[in-house]
């Protein structure tokens, strides 16, 4: 069986800023759209059956930059909706309310259609990609399925791909443009690789 390969997509005015960005469906940088372009000759030497990205334009965009084609769409694989802390920086935050953090405390309601998503409802969906990824091992002739989505999202899936608890996706840092993997050992998940630039 192949991996499952995480991409986090590259950079945006957002992510240089700090600012929370989920739903807001932000370009890429001319300097995310070289990252993107320079993961290519990382993932041409791998056998990949299935690509799934998220809907936003910076994840889409970072798929067809590093040579991934062929990729399908899934809503589950958006960022944590951040609600009413979207645009915010956590420094801000802070100002009001100096212990929070997203992990444990979520967030308040945003604009209509985006209330806010607690670890355990990220973890939810990302169950429900885990499963896709798991059909898409089942149909493949052994490839790697690659995710192309967001920081905490894919945090969580790792998490809850090693059996952890949503929250605990706290504990995997994951920059811009990197190339993470999970695979098996002695029919275990483990991490393989993580935060891998070219």
């Amino acid at each position: 069986m192949g991996e499952l390969v995480l991409i986090r997509h590259g950079e945006t005015e957002w992510t240089l800023t700090g600012q929370h960005t989920s739903y807001t469906d932000l370009p890429l940088t001319p300097d995310g759209e070289e990252q993107a372009r320079t993961l290519a000759p990382m993932l041409a030497s791998r056998h990949i059956s299935t690509v799934i990205t998220s809907p936003m334009r910076r994840a889409r965009d970072t798929a067809k930059l590093a040579g991934l084609e062929r990729t399908r769409v899934d809503a589950h694989l958006c960022e944590w909706d951040y609600g009413g802390y979207e645009g915010v920086t956590t420094r801000d935050i802070h100002r009001t309310r100096p212990s929070w953090d997203l992990w444990t405390d979520g967030v308040p309601e945003g604009p209509e259609g985006h209330p806010g998503e607690t670890a355990e409802q990220v973890g939810e969906r990302a169950d429900r990609v885990l499963a896709l990824a798991d059909a898409a091992f089942t149909n493949s002739d052994g490839g790697d399925v690659v995710l192309v989505a967001h920081a905490h999202f894919l945090r969580v899936l790792t998490a809850r791909r090693l059996g952890l608890p949503p929250a605990d996706g706290a504990l995997f840092q994951l920059a811009t443009g990197t190339v993470s993997r999970l695979g098996l050992e002695h029919g275990r998940h483990v991490l393989t690789a993580w935060n891998r630039l070219p």
